[in-house]
């Protein structure tokens, strides 16, 4: 029999080669093969090139991480550095009892020297506590003739073993000897910053607003505030960190307890989804429909009540980051926004309903035949348990090997200058011979010191550390592809077999996932680590753009940008491409037992031979799985935020005393979220798999007892309609 061919929107059955339908060709149709029971039993190694290469990588990839663990060490990353290199807190050394780091002159810290060279240009020491009082060096000189206790203080904000305090002014500076002066601070990421305390709306340190320093130079709060965010952005992050940390030691019982319903409500939901498709799907639609209405209407009625509240038309901008979200809700524009987000989420389903509504029944039809399909292999639910496993594996050794590079090398010293024009500005330098050269000498050059800057060597590994860390950052994107890669092939062949099988569930092979799972690794390891590769490189060129972007984010080139914003463009179509390619080859892999290559080629034309139905299909099933996760979400979103605002008379005694209730709100809601992601996560790929072998049965088989189709009538009767509008 010659093959025929299949033109978008003809009718479902097979046709002739005498009555060939006339438009668009896609590929050859898959020839009758009375032997064909579904998922290729007889099969060979795929992409073995790529597989052996894919286990080079994986050996020289343990490789890397043995070798960062001898040259690394966190402590580089997790402590801060004095000025001679040495980690403030680290037991065994001088430094034990001093975990924090005291800047000289933090003054020093504002300048533009720090964002190119990482470090702020003044001595650094460790020191036990922040100082807590304001003084000088020259105030200090001259109490210190009254009672030694002024200098005791002192020196201990001083370089260790200086005990001169009569020494002049002039020279102790010259030699970084002592601070010029100390403030009150507090410790912030192990760091002296500045305690600024706001009195009556303006900002003091020490109830001060200006001062002058041991060189009778006049200082104001606001140098020192610029000081302060040369070395952090936000000074209360710790503090907000704090009791973040605080709620969740609180709360983690509830949330754990949150996440338990989110669980068992996603698990009623699959198994409701099994008998009662249609009714349930149409039932969501309603709900969340009913909600967004709710929404809306509760939006317009906060809104009526602040039209005339004084200071409820102040802009979000204004107010900036607030952790407590109250400030938010006194605003008009909050629930604006929140109106018109809403409102466009509703008019975005009404119009789907109203136009789509064909589509959307036959979206519900394919997902009653998932439901059927998931319902005789339930051990697939739980497949994507197995993946968080090796994603987290994957995320782990990524983390920990990034750490130990970035913490490789011996410490490196520069010079550094408060005088930009320093010749010698940013150049290696040896601390024990500095004082010795002519660099602190030259006119341009005075005030500069020889300071530790960075761990490094020069070795050819550490010259390549950047590269190595590019490495990791590609073989990781590569693992984790592979591992979504293997979940997609393994429940493809798991779904194809329950499709193919004539008499159903007798037909159906016994442990359908875990042959499926055994024929992937076995088989076609090259051809998932294949495709898995291609999206990585694309998806690592894109995290490059931004790593560029990021650079270039000062510079005023209009040019630059506007080339980078079309290439970050044109990748990101490209990676949603090349991912829902990838899809679908994965599909047709774990059915044929086919080369990558091979395989999407198939899919492809399969798919576009079929072109009317994808589009059907397509978007309106993502889009009914999605309402279904934001119903499960947004309901348990709904009791936990009755619960901790103390709502739930029953229990409002149970509720714990929380800094901020938005923690573990949103930590219950985006948790809720995933899990019922990684259960429709399996129905969308069972779609996927159906949909697919559904389009090859059409080609395959003619309806006739003597070439049977094997789709359900139900999903015949629908989806084989020739219709244009389905």
């Amino acid at each position: 029999m010659a093959p025929h061919r299949y033109s978008p929107g003809t009718a479902s059955t097979v046709q002739s080669e005498t009555s060939a339908a006339p438009g668009p060709y896609y590929g050859e149709p898959h020839k009758f093969d009375p032997d064909f029971r579904g998922p290729v039993r007889t099969r060979s190694c795929t992409d073995m090139l790529c597989c052996l290469i894919f286990i080079i990588v994986i050996l020289s990839y343990v490789a890397l991480g043995i070798v960062a663990w001898l040259h690394g060490d966190p402590r580089k990353v997790l402590h801060p550095t004095d000025s001679y290199g040495q980690f403030c807190g680290q037991k065994g050394t001088p430094n034990e009892k001093k975990p924090i780091l005291f800047y000289f002159n933090i003054l020093k810290c504002a300048n533009p020297a720090i964002l190119i060279n990482l470090q702020c240009p003044t001595t650094q020491m460790c020191v036990s506590k922040c100082p807590d009082k304001f003084a000088t060096y020259t105030e200090m000189q001259l109490q210190h003739k009254l009672s030694r206790s002024y200098w005791d203080y002192y020196r201990e904000f001083c370089k260790p073993g200086f005990n001169t305090p009569n020494k002049p002014v002039s020279q102790v500076l010259r030699d970084e000897d002592c601070p010029s002066m100390i403030v009150p601070s507090r410790p912030f990421l192990q760091r002296c910053l500045p305690d600024f305390i706001t009195l009556n709306g303006t900002v003091t340190v020490a109830n001060r607003t200006r001062f002058k320093d041991a060189l009778e130079t006049a200082r104001s709060v606001t140098e020192l505030q610029d000081a302060a965010k040369g070395i952090t952005g936000l000074v209360d992050t710790k503090e907000l960190g704090m009791k973040v940390v605080e709620d969740y030691t609180k709360s983690w019982v509830w949330i754990l307890i949150g996440l338990l319903i989110s669980l068992v409500v996603s698990l009623v939901f699959i198994l409701l989804l099994r008998f009662t498709a249609g009714l349930l799907l149409w039932v969501t639609i309603f709900t969340v429909i009913v909600m967004l209405a709710y929404g809306m209407w509760f939006c317009s009625m906060e809104l009526s009540q602040l039209r005339h509240r004084p200071g409820s038309d102040v802009a979000i901008v204004e107010v900036g980051l607030q952790t407590d979200l109250q400030v938010y809700l006194q605003l008009r524009q909050t629930w604006i926004i929140l109106l018109v987000s809403l409102g466009l989420a509703e008019a975005s389903i009404l119009l789907m309903l109203l136009f789509l509504r064909r589509r959307v029944r036959v979206a519900i039809a394919l997902l009653r035949e998932a439901s059927k399909a998931i319902g005789h292999i339930m051990s697939t639910l739980f497949y994507p348990v197995f993946t968080f496993v090796l994603l987290a594996v994957c995320i782990s050794y990524w983390a920990v090997t990034s750490v130990y590079l970035a913490s490789s090398g011996e410490a490196i010293y520069k010079v550094m200058s408060p005088d930009v024009s320093c010749p010698y500005a940013n150049s290696t330098c040896n601390p024990e011979t500095f004082n010795r050269t002519n660099i602190s000498k030259a006119l341009s050059c005075l005030g500069s010191q020889c300071l530790f800057a960075f761990y490094g060597g020069e070795t050819s590994y550490h010259r390549y550390l950047f590269v190595l860390q590019l490495s990791n950052l590609l073989v990781f994107l590569w693992l984790v592809n592979f591992s979504l890669a293997l979940e997609q092939c393994t429940l493809a062949g798991a779904f194809s077999s329950y499709y193919w099988a004539r008499r159903k569930p007798q037909d159906i092979p016994p442990c359908p996932l875990y042959s499926s799972f055994i024929r992937a690794i076995r088989y076609h390891t090259g051809s998932l680590a294949f495709g898995a590769l291609i999206l990585s490189v694309v998806q690592f060129v894109r995290v490059i753009l931004e790593y560029v972007e990021q650079k270039l984010k000062g510079a005023d080139n209009s040019l630059s940008r506007f080339i980078l914003c079309c290439l970050k463009c044109c990748f990101w179509c490209l990676e949603k491409f090349i991912r829902y390619m990838n899809r679908n080859a994965y599909i047709m892999v774990a059915i044929y037992g086919k080369n990558f290559c091979t395989s999407a080629r198939d899919a492809f034309f399969l798919l576009m031979r079929n072109v009317v139905r994808v589009a059907v299909l397509d978007r309106v099933t993502d889009f009914l799985l999605f309402l279904g996760k934001v119903l499960i979400a947004g309901g348990v979103g709904v009791i936990a935020f009755l619960f901790f605002t103390k709502n739930i008379p029953v229990i409002q005694e149970e509720v714990p005393r929380l800094n901020y209730y938005w923690v573990p709100l949103l930590t219950v809601v985006m948790g809720a979220y995933l899990i019922a992601h990684g259960f429709f996560s399996v129905y969308a790929m069972c779609v996927d798999t159906l949909f697919l072998c559904f389009c090859d049965d059409l080609e395959r088989n003619d309806g006739s007892s003597e070439r049977p189709f094997l789709m359900s009538p139900e999903l015949h009767r629908i989806l084989g309609k020739s219709s244009p509008s389905q």
